[in-house]
């Protein structure tokens, strides 16, 4: 009989199961997607391959910004002395933060699918593959579904080159099980940026390559003058105009470079953090219609809409604004759309804040000035900057400045663009945010009271 069972199932086509509401992708944006359309009482599915939470919380923002606290307190303890403790530093212990901070993702797996459970929401594990027929397989099983959102989210790109596989992503940063003693870092991007920054604050010789003469290129060039400034400030090598052609492993287990610039030896970490490619391959997107760019990106409407008009798609796999609150944003906003009745609802991805966690931060709200003069042009612009030591720095010997930008659209002085580095910018920015994407003016900063002393009055104070 259960031979017979066992033949059956495979002769036989399995039975399709049918969704309102099919989810592809178990990260931040699909994951509030679905919660939020599972409250218009209609029925609903997510699809994850891997674990819960996507790459925010397993390999991206989240653990990130643990290993950044990290490398704060490292940072802190250099102005211990000058304000009056005499601690003795022993040494710093990677496996211990890896072991919480691992601990921590769990945890937070954990409540992503029990929160799914809690909204009625059925969790699918496995790889996503649409069929012929419209239908989604997984593992075996077709589901069917009236919409379909693909969330399916990122990953980081690997070059071509001989020996690359002897370097990490930035996905590899959280297996390490120890701080590597020489790392170099090969990217410019705010992921670039980060990883270089704590592996430098927590004592690597670090270095980073980049193919010109800044990191942060796409920001507003004051962003990217600091934080290349600051980096080097603190102690990481900015290698320039230069990119490495073949990476050999050593008998001893170190790495060496061959670059454009000649050879780096003894590496004990090569991490690559040069660009992330959309997780599209393998969904047998073209087969439904749905069309996708060069780099196999989704194509989406304002609305999300792909060219077929049962599938949606938002978050990384459309290459638009990589961060978590716009995936989530969007996905809730979808699932009004889909099952409320709201059809004119839809996300303004104008003047999205964003911070990256350099160090000190950055801080960045609407255009740059470079992208201001070229929309509006010179004449129409006018620009407030300030360089200053936060109070924080007063009694310490070992000081970072902190430089902030206004820029503003004549005649009203609208704001239209605010830009910052500094200690504090990544916490003060979301009220500042909530004004700019209302349409505050400069007089409107000016005529908002200070609170002092911080550093946030000085976006308020500013002539």
């Amino acid at each position: 009989m259960r031979f017979t069972r066992l033949l059956l199932a495979r002769v036989m086509p399995s039975v399709v199961k049918n969704f309102d509401y099919l989810v592809l992708g178990g990260g931040s944006g699909g994951i509030a997607s679905a919660r939020r359309a599972a409250e218009f009482g209609v029925k609903v599915a997510v699809v994850e391959q891997s674990r819960w939470g996507g790459t925010c919380v397993n390999v991206g923002c989240v653990p990130k910004k643990v290993m950044f606290n990290t490398a704060m307190h490292a940072e802190m303890m250099k102005h211990y002395k000058d304000y009056g403790f005499d601690v003795q530093y022993k040494g710093f212990d990677w496996g211990v933060i890896k072991k919480s901070r691992d601990a921590y993702i769990k945890r937070l797996n954990a409540i992503y699918e029990t929160n799914l459970g809690k909204s009625k929401v059925e969790t699918l594990d496995g790889k996503a593959t649409f069929t012929d027929d419209g239908c989604v397989e997984v593992n075996g099983q077709k589901y069917s579904a009236d919409h379909i959102l693909v969330a399916t989210g990122g990953h980081p790109f690997i070059p071509n080159i001989p020996g690359a596989e002897h370097g990490i992503s930035s996905d590899g940063f959280f297996e390490l099980e120890k701080l590597p003693k020489k790392v170099v870092v090969i990217g410019a991007g705010y992921i670039a940026v980060e990883l270089a920054g704590i592996f430098n604050a927590l004592g690597s010789d670090t270095s980073i390559m980049i193919r010109y003469d800044k990191v942060l290129r796409t920001f507003d060039s004051m962003v990217s003058d600091t934080v290349t400034a600051n980096m080097e400030h603190d102690g990481v090598k900015v290698i320039r105009r230069t990119q490495t052609t073949s990476v050999r492993k050593e008998d001893n287990g170190t790495l060496t470079l061959e670059t454009t610039g000649g050879q780096i030896t003894d590496v004990d970490c090569l991490l690559f953090a040069i660009g992330r490619n959309p997780s599209t391959q393998g969904l047998n997107l073209e087969k439904q219609g749905v069309k996708l760019d060069s780099k196999g990106h989704i194509i989406v409407d304002t609305f999300q809409n792909t060219d077929n008009k049962n599938i949606y798609a938002l978050g990384d796999v459309c290459g638009k604004a990589l961060l978590t609150p716009v995936a989530i944003a969007a996905g809730r906003r979808l699932a009004h759309r889909l099952f409320n009745n709201e059809s004119d609802l839809k996300l303004d991805y104008d003047n999205i804040a964003t911070v990256v966690f350099s160090h000190p931060p950055t801080g960045t709200i609407g255009l740059t000035e470079e992208e201001a003069r070229t929309k509006h042009g010179d004449d129409k612009i006018k620009v407030y900057s300030s360089v200053f030591t936060p109070m924080y720095y007063a009694v310490a010997e070992e000081k970072h400045k902190c430089s902030m930008k206004l820029i503003c659209l004549l005649p009203e002085e609208k704001v239209i663009g605010l830009h910052m580095v500094g200690q504090g910018v990544d916490e003060m920015l979301q009220g500042f945010a909530v004004a700019i994407k209302m349409g505050a003016t400069k007089k409107e900063f000016d005529n908002t009271v200070a609170i002092h002393p911080t550093s946030a009055e000085e976006l308020v104070t500013m002539r």
